[in-house]
Parts: C-alpha cells; sequence; structure tokens
C-alpha cells in the first residue's frame, strides 16, 4: 500500500530550492514491498544507479529519508567538475601508481560528460555555463606551485592546463586583492545541481522505478535470499541493495558506522548585482573558481548575476555553531570581495560534504555483506563522480561492470577510523591546522 505523505516537506533556504519548479512529492512507503534492488538514497549517485537498472529491465526502488534535493545533491555549489577525493594526483599516483590515477582522471572527465550529456539528451535547461575551472593562488608563492601542477599535469595526463598572472586576472575579469595567479583546467561546467537532479528523479519514474520519500531504512536484516529494509511505516525485500546516502547516511547497515565523517559546507548567494558593483570588484567572469587554501573558498557569478560563495568548516550542527559558521563565511567573503562588502547574501545554507579515512570514494560491494553494495565518498565534489559511480554500481548489480573495470582509487572499501566516536575531535585538528597552513 502507498500513501501520500502527510509530513511537510523540509526545506534548507537554498537559492536552488527557492528557484527550481516545485518537485513531485513522492509517495511514502506503507506496508511491504519487494524489488529486485533497493537504492539508499535519492541523490546523484542513488537515483543514477536506479535509472540504470530500470533501464536494464531491473526493478527498482529508492528510499530517501526526506525527500528529492534534500540532502548533498540538492545543496551544492552545482561544480560539475573534476574532483572526488583529497588526495592530489601526486599522492594518488604513489598510492596507486601512475596507470591507475590516469584510469581514475579519464573517470572523473568520463563523469563530467555524463551529466552533460544527459543535461543535453533530456532537454534540460540547467543554466549551464563557464568552460572549465579556475585555481586562484591566495599567497604569492602559490603561483609557482601552480606552475610546476601545470608542467605535471600536462607530462603525466596530457592535461593542458593554461597559467594566468595577476595582469591576466584583473583582465580578464577575476579581480580581487587576494589573488596574485591562476590555473585554468579545461574539464567540467556549473549549473543549477537542483534542476538536473530534480530532472533525473523524473527519468527514473519514466523508466519504471519507484521514489518512496519519507521513508528512512530502520533497519537491515538478511531473511533468506533477500535483504529486509524496515522503514517507519513498512519493509522492503530485495535482492540487492546500493547504499548511496553519502554524508546524510546513518548507521544502517552497522558496516557504515565509523566508517564515513560528514563535514560542514556553507553557501551563500547574493542579490543580483549591477554592472558598477561588478566593475568595482573587478569581478566579471562566469568561470567556477576556488581558491588553493586546504579551506577552500568556492564561488561564481550566476547567469543572473548573483554571486555564490562558498567555504569549508563547521563541525556541529547546532544552532550556536551554524549562525558562528555563516557569520565567519560571511567575513571571509567580505575580505576576497571587498567592494561588495556591505552586500549581504539573500540565501544562506549548510550541507554535509562526506569524507573517509582514505580520503578516497568506495563504488562496489560491502566485504562480508553478500548483496550490499555502496557508491559514496565524493569529499564535496560528487556531481559528475557520483553520476558515473551510481551507473557503475549498478552494472556491478547487473554484471556488465566488474570491479577490475573501475579505476583503483574507487575500488577500496570505507576503512573505521580509529575511535570512531572521537572523529569531530580529529577534524576540529585538522581545521586548526590546515588554518595556520592557509594562514
Amino acid at each position: 500500500m502507498l500513501q501520500t505523505s502527510s509530513d511537510m516537506r523540509r526545506t534548507i533556504g537554498s537559492y536552488w530550492e527557492a528557484g527550481a519548479a516545485q518537485p513531485k512529492q513522492d509517495r511514502q512507503l506503507i506496508g511491504n514491498a519487494v524489488f529486485d534492488v533497493a537504492v539508499i538514497g535519492a541523490g546523484f549517485a542513488g537515483l543514477s544507479a536506479a535509472l540504470k537498472l530500470a533501464q536494464t529491465g531491473v526493478s527498482v526502488c529508492v528510499l530517501e529519508a526526506e525527500h528529492v534535493g534534500y540532502g548533498a545533491s540538492g545543496r551544492n555549489a552545482g561544480f560539475c567538475c573534476l574532483g572526488g577525493t583529497k588526495l592530489d594526483e601526486r599522492q594518488l599516483i604513489r598510492k596507486f601508481g601512475l596507470e591507475e590515477t590516469r584510469r581514475f582522471v579519464a573517470y572523473q572527465v568520463a563523469g563530467i560528460n555524463l551529466v552533460a550529456h544527459r543535461l543535453d539528451s533530456w532537454g534540460v535547461r540547467a543554466d549551464r555555463h563557464s568552460e572549465g575551472e579556475i585555481y586562484l593562488a591566495h599567497r604569492p608563492w602559490e603561483v609557482t606551485a601552480l606552475q610546476a601542477h601545470a608542467a605535471f599535469l600536462k607530462e603525466n595526463f596530457g592535461i593542458r592546463a593554461r597559467l594566468l598572472t595577476k595582469a591576466d586576472l584583473d583582465t580578464e575579469g577575476y579581480g580581487g586583492p587576494g589573488f596574485h595567479g591562476g590555473l585554468h583546467m579545461p574539464y567540467g561546467f556549473a549549473l543549477n545541481p537542483m534542476t538536473y537532479l530534480l530532472a533525473l528523479a523524473d527519468q527514473l519514474r519514466k523508466a519504471g522505478g519507484k521514489i518512496f520519500g519519507k521513508s528512512a531504512v530502520t533497519g537491515m536484516t538478511r531473511k533468506g535470499e533477500r535483504w529486509h529494509l524496515e522503514t517507519r511505516h513498512g519493509f522492503v525485500r530485495s535482492r540487492k541493495v546500493v547504499l548511496a546516502g553519502n554524508g546524510y547516511a546513518g548507521n544502517v547497515p552497522k558496516w557504515l558506522h565509523g566508517r564515513t565523517l560528514p563535514v560542514m559546507t556553507s553557501v551563500q548567494v547574493t542579490r543580483p548585482l549591477t554592472d558598477a558593483e561588478l566593475s568595482a570588484q573587478g569581478w566579471t567572469a562566469d568561470t567556477m573558481a576556488a581558491d588553493t587554501r586546504n579551506l577552500l573558498h568556492y564561488f561564481r557569478l550566476l547567469p543572473d548575476r548573483r554571486f555564490l560563495f562558498g567555504t569549508r568548516g563547521g563541525i556541529f550542527e547546532n544552532a550556536p555553531a551554524l549562525a558562528a559558521m555563516h557569520k565567519r563565511a560571511g567575513s571571509e567573503f567580505k575580505a576576497m570581495f571587498p567592494a561588495w562588502a556591505e552586500i549581504e547574501p539573500d540565501y544562506s545554507w549548510h550541507g554535509h560534504v562526506c569524507l573517509t579515512r582514505a580520503l578516497t570514494p568506495f563504488v562496489g560491494e560491502v566485504p562480508g555483506m553478500d548483496g550490499i553494495y555502496a557508491a559514496m565518498g565524493w569529499h564535496g565534489s560528487g556531481i559528475a563522480l557520483a553520476s558515473i559511480s551510481g551507473e557503475k554500481v549498478a552494472g556491478l548489480i547487473t554484471g556488465k561492470v566488474q570491479p577490475r573495470d573501475l579505476p583503483a582509487p574507487v575500488r577500496s572499501p570505507f576503512r573505521k577510523f580509529p575511535l570512531p566516536a572521537l572523529r569531530k575531535l580529529y577534524l576540529q585538528g585538522a581545521y586548526w591546522w590546515f588554518g595556520w597552513q592557509d594562514r
């Protein structure tokens, strides 16, 4: 039995939420149901996995604790770009070797191309802009590091990244007193992530997949050949399960406990800026951008001339801690863009980024749990990587993809953090250390 949830839709106050078409109200699971595959989490990874499965004739449902767009996939800054790990290419090479790192870079590019292809083939207008991404040196000596990185990328991966001097930045519309040079990466684009996500959900519904909102999974047990997934008002029995909750995953199944670390990120969006205001700051480019800090800032000029600004930081999700996080973000915005210091945000929100102990994602079958798969751990860059990884985990389930077909950096299952209850203390120490380094 299915029933429309009587609970009110939970809103987060984001710019994407305010501008998106009213999303479909998915029904809550009431009673019991049987599917070949159950997916936990209606974000980019979960919906991508479910769509691929539904398109191959597999009966599939998605169990979402709230509604499509409530988690990180509906809260992020809309950077469809390279990423998904906190390890740079040199660290990846030391850990996995050059060839596997090359495969991982190609995997990321394929994810970007997949999202672009979906938007084109589905006819989705998601406010796409930005040809690639620019990294901005926040200290003079970081320019030398960017130069070395550009040479390294060209030699080892054939990536032709473009170096920009301070004069180039000022001329091309990347003005700011704290930007000393830049490196333009030719991959990726910006978009409205909510528009893309809702289109992905619509495609799944058209393919015959089911999405159940307000249906958090509270327990999971093996009964015969099927997994029994309990929700508040019912349960699902399925042969296979995909874990795709990312930074919003709980501790179901118990295997997840202590293996991920949700961290806070905040985003704010200004009112539309006038031509005079843009000229006063010297920022007129629409390229998605980030600085070279460990606790990075990420920002871009939106098509309607609003300015989006995001930052990492924040550990506790209570009212005083959130107020302090948003205040700090506002202060950093004003320092980096002083011409806009008097402009307060029209929208301000926060979300969870999912870190792992190895600082890499995991896409594969969970050890010791037959039929349980995971696609999680995007480290703040999940639009492209989660989209392609969702498709790949569906391929693992149907047998069309083998583990060896995936690059090594995504094949290693999550390891537990030592003394998991102290994870937030580790994070606090890391923030102090990174903050000191960034200064």
